[in-house]
């Protein structure tokens, strides 16, 4: 073998180490949100993901393999306290070197309140003009893509692509919820005393309230990665803030970006023709994670189970549930592959309500770049199959 092979091979093996080390290290927490990431990604390199499949982000908790992936990121991105407030000490004792972003503090996004009551009456459908018929997508929700040309104002929060403007996370202090946003919940504690006003005028009775005893969500509903629209901007404010640490690699990072754009707007297509035939059907959810999905498509729950958090309802809360089910002929009630059965099953017995197992996580589908799209397009296709 000659000198001169041996050197060109020595040189390309060199080359391509160092390519492969300055690829940014970068680390999520849920599977969906692994999935945008690793579709940005795509060609470059590929993101760790901190919770494992069949986990809920309500009650994981860190372990040693996911503190040295914090330890090691360039990068985290996550989608915030309110859904993964165990995450946060991680954040702040170990990833003190990597640029950190919640994603539910990413400029151009509506979050959505917590919905408190077992039972949720019907959107106002005029809500969602931007399907046009429910399906047919508006050309102006694009407008600040510009079909993939990134325009200036949409990443004003990034400064030309690169430079980070602190105030943008202010309130979220990279990732920690400031304490005083949460005085009213008391960190999941209900105050007594908030419902003093109630006694004797309908007397709301406190068993009603059970559902908030340790209770900790924060100020809004964070399941906003079930909304393709929210996704679409996290697409962009993800890509912008790899080509800020990695700016080799940025013009990857926006074409990859365009492209996972493009395939969701072909899956709202998709999804909006499979819930077409079931769009006025009445359904009951396990837990209320899907108010942002709702949103998008144009359907309406008429309940949960449980909160937002998943906690375990309170008998009150399932009686209620189940009047609605018997009294309203609802004809689906929604379980989750994390949570349990018994729960669902003591809502339907007796009714004649199907039941079917949706997914927010994905916790059955294959990790990657597809994940989004299979979650997405699973949860409508399940629901549907449920009537």
């Amino acid at each position: 073998m000659s000198n001169k092979f041996l050197s060109t091979t020595s040189a390309f093996l060199l080359s391509t180490s160092m390519l492969v080390a300055d690829v940014p290290k970068v680390t999520v927490d849920i599977a969906p949100v692994h999935s945008l990431v690793s579709s940005i990604m795509e060609g470059v390199g590929k993101p760790d993901l901190i919770m494992p499949a069949g986990a809920s982000p309500h009650e994981y908790q860190l372990r040693p393999s996911n503190a040295k992936s914090l330890e090691d990121a360039n990068v985290v991105f996550w989608i915030g306290e309110d859904l993964t407030p165990w995450l946060e000490n991680g954040l702040d004792s170990l990833a003190k070197n990597a640029s950190i972003t919640s994603l539910l503090g990413v400029d151009g996004i509506e979050l959505l309140s917590f919905r408190e009551g077992a039972l949720f009456e019907a959107h106002d459908h005029g809500d969602h003009d931007d399907h046009d018929d429910h399906g047919k997508k508006k050309h102006d929700d694009h407008d600040d893509h510009d079909h993939g040309k990134k325009k200036h104002d949409d990443h004003d929060d990034h400064d030309d692509h690169g430079k980070k403007k602190h105030d943008d996370h202010d309130d979220h202090d990279h990732g920690k919820k400031k304490h005083d946003d949460h005085d009213d919940h008391d960190h999941g504690k209900k105050k007594h005393d908030d419902h003093d006003d109630h006694d004797d005028h309908g007397k709301k009775k406190h068993d009603d309230h059970d559902d908030h005893e340790g209770h900790a969500h924060g100020e809004h509903d964070p399941h906003a990665w079930l909304s393709p629209k929210i996704a679409k901007v996290w697409l962009n404010s993800i890509a912008a803030k790899l080509s800020e640490v990695d700016p080799d690699n940025a013009a990857t990072y926006f074409s990859n970006a365009k492209s996972a754009r493009d395939n969701i707007d072909a899956l709202v297509s998709e999804v909006n023709s499979i819930l077409d035939p079931i769009r006025e059907k009445k359904f009951v959810v396990f837990h209320d994670a899907y108010q942002y999905f709702e949103k998008d498509f144009g359907i309406s729950a008429s309940g949960a189970i449980s909160l937002g958090d998943a906690s375990d309802p309170s008998p009150a809360r399932l009686s209620e549930i189940r009047k609605r089910v018997v009294d309203e002929a609802v004809e689906c009630v929604l379980a989750e592959p994390q949570y349990k059965k018994g729960l669902v099953k003591a809502v339907v017995e007796g009714t004649n309500a199907n039941t079917a197992v949706i997914d927010p996580l994905g916790v059955k589908l294959e990790t990657g770049p597809s994940l989004y799209e299979n979650l997405i397009r699973n949860l409508a296709t399940n629901l549907a199959k449920c009537f």
